[in-house]
């Protein structure tokens, strides 16, 4: 049986994927040969984007984040716009993604996805298009981060902290269970862009 037999005779399928499924859009993956991890700093991306490294380098982070997690001029590629039609056919149920480097027409997020049809997207790993403050929880966009200098600040005076999971930070317990719930139901699970090597 081939994998279109497979999609046609199914209407319950969900689909988990990551960095890879985007890079036929232009935005690299982490783990190939020209991914993030394979790129020289002056610390390894694992280090930059963990939550340690976040509180502690909180200027050096920002550097890099502005640097690789914020591209623009983004287009969807063949593999958005036919999640986009299965799901719009009704046999795509969810979209479980550990990419939250998207963004809309200029570039990384949710809303990329969305536009092109996606609406039940579950982003295991956040999303870039979200930041919050982290004293008093007020919400700001990538633009307002893109345009920032230095350590992004909230009129309060708190650092602002984008909505994405950092490593040593745990995944957010709706959106997993809600991840485990569509999966466990599925009639097909499509995997792919990930190595699935994140714990």
């Amino acid at each position: 049986m081939t994998l279109q037999e497979i999609i046609d005779s199914s209407d319950n399928i969900v689909f988990f994927g990551g960095a890879g499924v985007s890079t036929e859009s232009g935005i690299p993956d982490f783990r190939s040969v020209d991914g993030l991890y394979n790129m020289k700093y002056d610390y390894p991306p694992e280090t930059i984007l963990s939550h340690t490294f976040f509180m502690n380098n909180t200027e050096e982070f920002y550097k890099f984040y502005r640097d690789k997690l914020i591209v623009k001029g983004v287009k969807p590629n063949k593999a958005h716009i036919a999640l986009a039609k299965l799901e719009e056919k009704g046999k795509l149920k969810a979209v479980i993604t550990q990419n939250g480097r998207l963004r809309d027409g200029r570039g990384r997020g949710e809303a990329f996805r969305r536009s092109k049809g996606s609406k039940n997207v579950l982003e295991l790993h956040g999303s870039t298009l979200r930041n919050y403050c982290m004293d008093c929880g007020k919400s700001y966009d990538i633009d307002y981060i893109e345009n920032s200098k230095g350590v992004p600040k909230c009129e309060c005076g708190g650092i602002i902290k984008p909505d994405v999971v950092l490593y040593e930070e745990m995944l957010n317990d709706d959106t997993i269970t809600k991840s485990v719930q569509y999966i466990s139901n599925a009639d097909v699970l499509i995997i792919g862009g990930t190595s699935l090597n994140v714990y």
